[in-house]
């Protein structure tokens, strides 16, 4: 099969006519199915993360570009078999003029065309030209007989242009006819031929002397062709016919820069300079593949030999005679081997999702094995017609020294693009020769594309027909017909077309669960090997699938724009008619179930199918519960969709995060053009299904959003705040520039909720992050904590606006109602360098950024005993700030405020009754007695003074806190201790350890999310549990604890740390409580976070979105704001070992009460709602507080004072 063809521009150096024959030849041999005019989505971590690899643009998510892509599969839609290609003819005294520029750019960027002649803008307006494979394109028809003045220029993303240089181009056009013009950029002066366009054949066919043909015109054929995919993507050299065996002599010098190489890399590069023709170069594979078979540098392998194989198909690693003489059964030999490698792995229970995607990268370019060509002498075929006695003589000798016994000695990919050529000069001209010599080359040539397994889809489904049976047959047959009728429409499919184009993809997607299935079973051992070449055809048809997915779900994605895009969709869901909806979700579904079968995340991906199945069944109801049911389908269709995306950036970042460091390696040492190595990945993202199903979720995101008014913004913490717009990829410290100076906003690609926002940089005002956040995860809740506005935006047009303000001083305003960035002035007195939030009753609190908040620096660190209570622990009702710290302190007066809870009521009756789990804590001075017993006392204290003035530049920071932490790690927990608790704890129950220190848990400052927390251990296993207890006290010293009380102006040696024990529980639902709105600062309402499972999910960064709900405190009221998307819920299975470990499973949300159930969710929200309010006045204000739901209890584990 094939791979995505790379762009190839031709020399501007070449003269007129050698650029005529480039063009053409780029023309040609096109892939099966061309995009035509669609719309191209970029990964914005494609354009950020690869910044090595020279891959160029911002930082956002799948981002609309202008592009047209070219697939694999030639798409005949509309062309009959031998049908010509026609052009319209313009009127008289009229030209139609196809102007091509050839011309590289950046991403982001176009090309526009302006000119003197209205037809070009007369100077005034950009006509936008089209990217096609073959360079910029657009086409004008003007009046005939004038003269033009023109140029092109380049439009940058901020809508800037780049002129060309030099005088204006001219151009004198003919009075009638249609015609083409190439030209080069910055070329202004030079000689433009104006080629006329035959209307009746549409021949672009280059003069082909005798001596040295090239590739002509596939269009101008006469008889019915099919190219080979294949030979599209040829970036190679040009095919020249010789009459003698000129090989040897074609070679170019070649160098291998093997400088900085080292492993698998060098081992390769070392390899192909010893392999000089295509059956050594595999054999190289193969030795890299099996080499690393059972090491650690399994997925590094393949990613080098997905690079290299990939070139070679491309011609871009050419392969050469060495004297040798192999026929081709040597090639099909290697390829079996490399084939049954790949499939093992494949199948192996310990095979990553990233091994799974490259391995289906290399398959493709690895020839047949089948036994005709695995005999002792392959493709003889070739040897008769050289020896026909019906074609002219040169022509035998042509084809005996360019193919024959080229192909016999050392065969290659160049043999293909030969012999594709040969066929098309045979044929350019029928009856030139014999229909029999014509009819046998093109056996031939069908042989040949089976051997580089370069056939078309139906070609490779065909050679699987005798091994299929009953219902596997009439999938293949149900499938092949849609797709006949598909290509018999054409574009007139008017109102049934998105019928047809749904029928066929359907069809698609049941004939490749079929092929799956079939091959789920894996590859024994002592298969033979027509067994194993028949799966090799499997696999290469199921593949090939795959490609005619991302064929039909652009042809959807071009219907649904054709008839309104998103805007008709939400027009729709506005009437509460969602029949427009029906064929869209279908051909989605299909779309991520198409992701899963390619083996990426399948189990998250049958989830999301079962979601978006149950919401297309659901409908729109006119109420749901107290909601309205048009908004409920909504939040919940976004949930889902949200979720899709997520999984197919997440594929966009596997490939960035594997490939550009090692095609720039590779490139480099091959001497690859830069332009290859640069687009590379790009171009692994745009081949793949993942890049049209993420570009169908953004049409559908978008009217869903439309629907429920929302704008793409989420505002975690409100307020304004002004200052420098800043890029980054992430908040680490260090990552702004010395030379940025006074406030900041920054723009924040990725985060993972842990991070510390002071620590990063005390001038940070402002954080926009480029997607969704729980708004109660540990960053959202110490942003809160240090008055930094934070907001999330996940609409693409936004984002790309948000960009062009990067660098510049801009303002953020963020509330309830909305979020705006504006361009502002430094020295506005409405934007100075205070950032302003807006507090409860509508005033505003100001902070100079850089300054410590005043609420933070004024922390009071309660009084450390050092004394250990007798026993080793204490009673969570004996524990006190002095010895236990604020959260074991607030979990033993939530122990007695339990006690009373059960005769509490909202005002609507709802009980407010919830449980405590039994816990203990191992108090104050422990760790530290437990260093002097190791005589490690002396050697803490002298880290911990040094760690003060650590300079987090150039690693010292690192190196004193990871010896900290190595040292406590190491610590043994006294038996007393493990004793005392099981005396606590009878029956070994699952526990979980949880951090207590001195300096979190308080008003100012609640270092959320700081210190380690190990769930699921037991006293019966004393080592593990000891072992947690450690490690928890060693959080302590985490870079990010050290950073964030160096922050706060806490002291070093003044952090102390307890440890709270506590029963482990498995529930059902966690949660997280505002008791005021975090968002609007609502007093009078609760807000509630809540995921499926242990609460960690909610407390890290984990991508996605949890329920939201709020509820009202006085009137019992529940609105949904959001539905929950995390992909995983972490569980503790009862027969599990306790070994601290939590297993992690896919959630369906479509089987989850708290998303299909109404009633539920309000009983729910009012529990909460009754719980939170009464704990927000026991304790005297605001509280963040964190619990579960165990079958119908409710369990409180923390509260704190909520920063607001």
């Amino acid at each position: 099969m094939d791979t995505l063809p790379i762009i190839r521009s031709c020399s501007s150096a070449n003269s007129n006519a050698s650029t005529k024959t480039c063009f053409t030849r780029q023309s040609k041999f096109l892939s099966e199915h061309q995009r035509k005019n669609t719309l191209s989505f970029l990964n914005h971590r494609l354009l950020s993360a690869n910044r090595t690899s020279g891959l160029r643009g911002h930082s956002g998510r799948i981002l609309c570009g202008v592009s047209s892509v070219e697939t694999r599969e030639e798409e005949k839609m509309g062309k009959g078999k031998g049908k010509k290609k026609m052009w319209l003819r313009p009127g008289r005294e009229k030209v139609r003029l196809h102007v091509h520029l050839d011309l590289q750019v950046q991403f982001g960027e176009h090309v526009a065309i302006m000119g003197s002649m209205k037809e070009f803008g007369s100077w005034k307006k950009k006509v936008a030209m089209n990217w096609t494979e073959y360079g910029w394109v657009c086409e004008v028809e003007c009046k005939g007989g004038d003269s033009t003045e023109y140029k092109f220029v380049i439009v940058r993303k901020d809508d800037s242009m780049v002129w060309e240089t030099g005088n204006n181009r001219m151009l004198k056009l003919p009075k009638e006819g249609s015609f083409k013009i190439i030209c080069h950029w910055n070329m202004t002066s030079e000689a433009v031929d104006v080629v006329p366009l035959d209307l009746e054949q549409n021949e672009e066919g280059v003069e082909n002397g005798d001596d040295d043909w090239s590739l002509a015109s596939g269009d101008a054929t006469q008889v019915e062709i099919e190219k080979s995919p294949f030979v599209g993507q040829w970036q190679g050299t040009a095919v020249s016919f010789m009459r003698s065996n000129e090989h040897h002599s074609r070679e170019m010098e070649q160098r291998w820069d093997t400088s900085g190489l080292e492993g698998l890399a060098l081992q390769l590069v070392e390899g192909d300079r010893n392999a000089r023709n295509w059956w050594r170069k595999l054999e190289v594979v193969r030795e890299l593949v099996v080499g690393s078979l059972e090491g650690h540098h399994r997925l590094e392998a393949l990613i080098y030999s997905a690079i290299y194989l990939k070139w070679i198909n491309t011609g871009q690693i050419r392969c050469f005679e060495d004297g040798g003489h192999r026929r081709p059964n040597r090639h099909a030999e290697i390829s079996r081997l490399i084939f049954r490698e790949l499939e093992q792995i494949a199948c192996r229970k310990d095979t990553s999702p990233e091994e799974v995607v490259v391995i289906r990268k290399i398959h493709p370019c690895l020839p047949s094995f089948k036994a005709e060509f695995t005999a002792s002498v392959p493709l003889t075929r070739i040897r008769d017609i050289a020896h026909r006695s019906d074609i002219p003589h040169d022509l035998k000798q042509e084809i005996k020294h360019t193919i024959q016994n080229k192909l016999h000695r050392n065969a290659g990919p160049e043999d293909l693009v030969a012999t594709e050529a040969m066929l098309t000069k045979i044929t350019k001209n029928r009856g030139v020769y014999s229909e029999a010599f014509v009819e046998e080359f093109k056996i031939f040539h069908l042989e040949l594309k089976d051997f580089f397994n370069a056939g078309s889809l139906s070609e490779q489904l065909e050679s699987i027909r005798e091994s299929l049976d009953g219902q596997n047959l009439s999938a293949l047959s149900q499938f092949l017909e849609c797709k006949k009728s598909l290509e018999e429409t054409n574009n007139a499919l008017g109102s049934n077309g998105m019928d047809l184009l749904v029928k066929t993809i359907q069809s698609l997607n049941a004939l490749r669960e079929v092929m799956v299935k079939g091959l789920e079973s894996g590859l024994r051992n002592d298969a033979p090997d027509a067994a194993i070449a028949m799966r090799q055809k499997w696999r290469l048809s199921e593949i090939g699938l795959e490609d005619y997915a991302f064929v039909l779900l652009s042809r959807i994605v071009n219907a649904i724009e054709a008839m309104g895009g998103a805007q008709w969709l939400a027009e729709n869901a506005e009437s509460k008619n969602v029949n427009s909806w029906v064929d869209p979700l279908d051909a989605f579904l299909v779309g991520i179930q198409q992701l899963g079968l390619s083996g990426w995340k399948p189990e998250e991906c049958i989830a999301i199918g079962n979601e978006i199945l149950a919401w297309k069944e659901k409908g729109i109801s006119e109420r749901e519960g107290n909601e309205d049911g048009k908004m409920i389908w909504a939040l919940r269709l976004k949930a889902t969709l949200d979720r899709s995306r997520r999984l197919t950036e997440e594929y966009s970042e596997v490939l960035l995060r594997i490939f550009p460091e090692k095609v720039q390696m590779l490139g480099k040492a091959f001497g690859i053009p830069e332009n290859s190595i640069r687009t590379y990945t790009e171009a692994e993202i745009r081949a793949s299904v993942v890049f049209q199903v993420s570009k169908l979720c953004t049409l559908l995101l978008r009217a869903v959003r439309t629907s429920v008014g929302s704008q793409g913004w989420d505002v975690l913490v409100s307020g304004a705040a002004s200052g420098t717009l800043v890029q980054v990829d992430s908040i680490v410290p260090g990552m702004l520039s010395v030379s940025v100076e006074g406030p900041v906003i920054l723009l924040v690609s990725k985060a993972d909720g842990d991070e510390e926002v002071t620590a990063a940089g005390g001038n940070i005002a402002g954080i926009v992050l480029l997607h969704e956040l729980p708004h109660l995860s540990h960053l959202g809740v110490r942003a809160r904590q240090e008055k930094v506005v934070f907001v999330t935006c996940e609409d693409e047009d936004k984002i790309v606006d948000i960009m062009k303000l990067n660098g510049k001083y801009v303002r953020l305003e963020a509330s309830s109602t909305g979020v705006n960035i504006i361009p502002s002035f430094a020295n506005n007195i409405t934007c100075d360098l205070s950032s302003k939030n807006i507090s409860a009753n509508g005033s505003t609190m100001s902070r100079t950024p850089g300054a410590n908040n005043s609420t933070v620096s004024s922390v009071k660190i309660p009084y450390s005993s050092q004394g250990v209570h007798a026993g080793g622990i204490k009673l969570l009702a004996e524990a006190d700030l002095q010895t236990s710290g604020a959260k074991a302190t607030a979990c033993g007066q939530l122990a007695s405020v339990a006690a009373v809870s059960d005769k509490v009521c909202s005002e609507q009756g709802v009980p407010a009754s919830f449980r405590v789990p039994a816990g203990a804590v191992i108090p104050f001075g422990t760790m530290e007695l437990a260093l002097e017993r190791s005589n490690s006392m002396e050697s803490i204290k002298s880290l911990v003074e040094k760690i003060d003035q650590a300079q987090m530049d150039g690693g010292e920071l690192d190196l004193l806190c990871k010896q900290l932490r190595e040292m406590i790690s190491s610590l043994q927990l006294s038996k007393d201790i493990t004793e005392s608790l099981g005396k606590r704890f009878p029956g070994n129950p699952r526990l979980i350890v949880r951090s207590s220190a001195n300096v979190e848990d308080l008003a100012g400052m609640s270092a959320a999310g700081l210190y380690e927390s190990i769930p699921n251990v037991s006293l019966s296993n004393p080592v593990i549990f000891g072992n947690s207890v450690c490690r928890v006290w060693a959080s302590l010293y985490s870079r990010r604890a050290v950073l964030s009380r160096r922050a706060a102006g806490v002291p070093q040696k003044d952090a102390q740390m307890a440890v709270l024990v506590q029963e482990m529980l498995s529930p059902d639902l966690s949660f997280v409580l505002h008791t005021v709105s975090p968002t609007d600062q609502d007093h009078n309402s609760v807000e509630a976070e809540v995921a499926s499972g242990l609460g960690e999910t909610l407390a890290s960064g984990t991508r996605g979105t949890p329920w939201r709900l709020s509820t009202g405190k006085f009137d019992g009221m529940v609105r949904t704001l959001a539905f929950g998307n995390f992909s995983e819920e972490l569980v503790v299975r009862g027969g599990a070992a306790a070994n601290g470990e939590v297993i992690r499973l896919v959630v369906d949300y479509s089987k989850k009460p708290l998303t299909v159930d109404p009633i539920f969710r309000q009983q729910l929200g009012r529990r909460l709602c009754a719980v939170g309010f009464f704990l927000e006045r026991k304790f005297g204000g605001p509280q963040d507080i964190e619990g579960c739901v165990v079958g119908n209890d409710i369990y409180i584990v923390q509260t704190r004072p909520q920063p607001l």
